[in-house]
């Protein structure tokens, strides 16, 4: 009897923690909004009458919805949509013309508040734990009242300005630092701004001419995309992409291009960079001197604005700022186009949900 008793209670205690497991699979199932599991794609737009929007795209392709802000939130976003930085549970919409940036949640894209005090032609905000760093370019016209505005993301309140060079841009965060890149606003720079965000301090790393896109890579270097002055500029300069030790600060390798190439777009994946020049797409490792010889692909037939790489797929913008743009998918491992969808206007940005 005993013996029964037991068998009995080990198969009762056994279907207990099969059904825990059961609830625990489809808690973990449930969807957290219905921009979940997809591809957001921000344009910048073209006009007050012609905002910046934001698409989605599932990630198995079913589902393609446009405006989905405003679908959400009854309202537009208006110009130009700069960029989009998605941290936690929210994302956070940069709006440069309006000084304001919108967080959301971004499964849902229900609006949560909005930042606006003390905000100057923002560009781009990396946000770390409570506070968000946000990239200002100030008055365009005058080169010395570039900062990054300190912001709390959970009151949305401003708290401090940090002085900065000219033109401000994209920004990241490793160990406790800031990295921004420096491309000039309306002009100029070579800088890459290092600032400490306990002490505040801020020095700073020459690089070539106009450094924009920043990534890791694996190890924590920081790779960085100048693209040099173009000769429209009347002062031409060599473009390059420069790998940064982020613990020595210092530039430990540099491929440079040859006169009048000027890449414009760059992405890591694994061990490798992709950047473009034109509409071409190339690809080296990392640390590599020596640039691409052949071409990996051509990624859009228009204006290429925007790139991604993730799962083994490439995706390109092909922008436009007077009708709806498009965004051309390819599978790296035939470098053969495989997709095509609608794009926001003015389409700019590649997110992964």
């Amino acid at each position: 009897m005993k013996k029964i008793n037991f068998i009995f209670k080990t198969l009762f205690f056994a279907s207990i923690l099969v059904l825990v497991s059961c609830s625990d699979d489809t808690e973990q199932q449930e969807p957290r909004g219905d921009y979940e599991n997809g591809i957001l794609i921000s344009g910048e737009g073209a006009s007050a009458a012609a905002g910046g929007t934001i698409s989605f795209i599932s990630n198995d392709y079913t589902t393609v919805e446009s405006k989905i802000y405003n679908k959400v939130n009854g309202t537009d976003l208006s110009v130009f949509l700069q960029s989009m930085t998605l941290e936690g549970d929210n994302a956070y919409i940069v709006v440069d013309n309006q000084n304001t940036i919108s967080v959301v949640n971004r499964y849902t894209f229900q609006e949560l508040g909005k930042i606006t005090e003390e905000l100057s032609k923002p560009r781009y905000i990396a946000v770390i734990g409570n506070r968000g760093y946000v990239t200002n370019w100030g008055d365009t016209s005058d080169e010395t009242d570039d900062f990054i505005a300190v912001v709390d993301v959970t009151t949305f309140e401003f708290i401090e300005k940090i002085a900065v060079g000219n033109g401000p841009e994209r920004i990241v965060e490793k160990d406790g630092k800031l990295f921004v890149s420096h491309k000039g606003g309306f002009t100029t720079n070579n800088i890459i701004s290092v600032i400490d965000i306990n002490t505040k301090n801020v020095s700073t790393i020459e690089v070539k001419s106009k450094p924009d896109e920043m990534e890791f890579s694996s190890n924590g270097d920081l790779i960085v995309l100048s693209g040099g002055n173009e000769p429209w500029t009347g002062n031409e300069t060599k473009a390059a992409i420069a790998t940064i030790n982020t613990n020595s600060l210092q530039v430990t390798s540099e491929l440079v291009f040859a006169d009048g190439v000027h890449p414009s777009l760059m992405t890591l994946n694994n061990n490798s960079i992709y950047y473009s020049v034109g509409n071409d797409v190339y690809n080296v490792s990392i640390g590599a001197t020596n640039a691409a010889t052949t071409t990996l692909l051509t990624a859009v037939d228009g204006f290429f604005y925007g790139m991604a790489v993730k799962n083994g797929k490439l995706y390109a913008l092909d922008a436009s700022f007077s009708d709806i743009s498009k965004v051309n998918i390819f599978d790296l491992s035939s470098n053969e186009k495989t997709n095509t969808f609608d794009a926001p206007l003015g389409a700019s940005k590649i997110y992964f949900n």
